[in-house]
């Protein structure tokens, strides 16, 4: 055979090689089916969006990660609906993972979850793993938004022209007492330190509308409430439920000529519903939280535990590292900025009166001795709202 014929034998054999390989299928990454529990629209612009993103965030992290989700699970959209209905129906769609996001769904997640106990479960915001009343295959997952809910509160003293703030409330519980008292003593701190004020002339009064977000008939509705506050003399704004009644009832009242603003919650964008009024917002980040729960059971590391995450204090925007955050709303002026971001480091650097005593119960319960810093636990479960607060603690 001439050199000439072997070459081209040789080349056509090597493309033909090459045809035969790019055919055959890469190798498929196996496929990781994670069920979410919202109990609101994933696109409330408030917790189960943030919630929703978060999961969206671990499919792009995670090869072969697949989030199969059901929202609005709650008596007013879903009526006779329940979680272990909805267990059952994403585990026939291969579900291995169920993550259920609401503290209205913690006593649920322990039950459906004793019913299939090879099946690990993350009941975010809740603490039975730290009673001892959840099922070895339940773990808690939350992150500390009461650092960022003091920011916020610090936000709007700086922004207040009356000395009064409003707190739009949800239900009453440990976790709605924390927040608000959180935002609360970021309040207090800065309306003294920058703004040169007496505590005894901060006005920060909290109304509380019986759920996560309007269910008609049955809580308060959240724009006659915001409207209430701000007739009582409030100028700003902050939100503790899942929806965006306070920015949309602020920017309302300033497109009639009034000087108010808000403070929205739990999602990233929210100010972007009013711009010209929003102060900032305190978010969840729940992507990094997502990848790190999926990438526990993925490598079998998967435990029955309770996790309370920190900030991430270097950078609280960093979308991979940052479990909480807060964006600066286009309200702020640039001093009031400067001031936030000085309050935001010393917070860091643990130089604030962030739960350090001396601090007293709305009852005027002793709660914290002078220079005492309060335990997570002692945060965790604070019992009542703070002394210096308006509003029911139970």
């Amino acid at each position: 055979m001439k050199r000439t014929t072997l070459f081209v034998l040789i080349v056509a054999l090597l493309v033909l090689g090459s045809v035969v390989t790019a055919c055959k299928p890469a190798a498929s990454t196996e496929e990781f089916v994670f069920g979410v529990v919202l109990v609101g629209p994933y696109n409330d612009h408030g917790y189960s969006e943030a919630h929703y993103q978060g999961a969206k965030y671990a499919e792009t992290k995670i090869p072969g990660a697949r989030m199969v989700y059901l929202d609005k699970l709650n008596s007013a959209d879903r009526p006779g609906t329940t979680l272990e209905q909805v267990v059952e129906e994403m585990v026939a769609e291969g579900a291995k993972l169920i993550i259920t996001t609401s503290d209205d769904f913690g006593a649920d997640t322990d039950v459906v979850a004793a019913k299939y106990p090879d099946l690990p479960f993350v009941h975010m915001s809740g603490d039975n793993v730290l009673t001892g009343e959840a099922p070895d295959n339940v773990a808690n997952f939350f992150s500390k938004m009461e650092y960022t809910k003091a920011i916020a509160g610090c936000a709007a003293a700086l922004a207040t022209e009356t000395g009064e703030v409003g707190y739009l409330g949800p239900l009453i519980n440990d976790e709605t007492r924390r927040l608000a008292s959180s935002a609360y003593l970021g309040c207090r701190e800065c309306w003294e330190t920058y703004r040169g004020g007496d505590p005894e002339d901060l006005r920060f009064v909290v109304n509380w509308i019986g759920f996560w977000f309007n269910i008609p008939g049955v809580t308060l509705d959240p724009t006659v409430v915001a409207n209430d506050l701000f007739n009582s003399g409030v100028d700003v704004l902050m939100s503790g439920i899942d929806t965006t009644e306070a920015i949309v009832v602020a920017g309302q009242r300033m497109d009639k000529g009034e000087k108010v603003w808000a403070i929205p919650y739990d999602y990233e964008g929210a100010c972007e519903i009013k711009p010209e009024v929003c102060l900032g917002t305190p978010y969840f980040n729940w992507g990094p939280v997502y990848v790190e729960i999926i990438n526990k059971v993925l490598d079998d590391k998967f435990e029955h535990e309770f996790v309370w995450h920190d900030p991430y204090w270097k950078d609280l925007s960093d979308e991979d590292k940052s479990y909480v955050g807060f964006k600066y709303g286009p309200a702020l002026t640039e001093d009031q900025q400067k001031d936030l971001e000085d309050y935001i480091d010393k917070l860091a650097d643990g130089k604030t009166k962030f739960f350090v005593g001396p601090l007293n119960l709305q009852d005027g319960t002793a709660y914290l001795a002078d220079g005492e810093k309060a335990t997570d636990e002692q945060i965790w479960y604070l019992p009542q709202l703070l002394e210096g607060m308006e509003g029911a603690s139970q």
